[in-house]
């Protein structure tokens, strides 16, 4: 497998805060405000769906380590704005630089890493 995916894709995705991505919804809060499960989600599917096209058909990317930061709390109704920068490739490792954002400003950032693998070898070997 060759990969043809060099640094500097971007990746963009946004999503309304709603109950269902709350920290009481998740059970890691006791706060009706955007769950860091559900930044840390948004942020993992922004840097995915930016390679996905660009992979051989054979392969997915699977994430393998995310250092996150959850800056500032975001209400229900907010819009998050998340954007993803692939900043280094490293045979089959993507390392990502990724920031949140709501109405208010920046809400998180991250550093997040995922490995390409060819599916069926990767599912066969669990």
């Amino acid at each position: 497998m060759e990969l043809n995916i060099t640094s500097g894709v971007c990746g963009k995705q946004q999503i309304e805060v709603s109950k269902e991505t709350t920290a009481i919804a998740f059970g890691s809060g006791d706060v009706e405000v955007f769950a860091t499960p559900a930044m840390i989600a948004l942020m993992e599917k922004t840097a995915n769906e930016s390679v996905k096209s660009l992979l051989p058909s054979e392969c997915v990317s699977v994430g393998i380590e995310i250092n996150a930061k959850h800056i500032k709390a975001s209400k229900i109704g907010s819009m998050v704005v998340c954007e993803s920068f692939l900043s280094k490739v490293e045979g089959k490792k993507l390392t990502f630089a990724i920031t949140a954002y709501d109405e208010n400003g920046k809400i998180g950032e991250a550093t997040h890493c995922r490995v390409v693998v060819e599916k069926d070898k990767f599912l066969s070997k669990l």
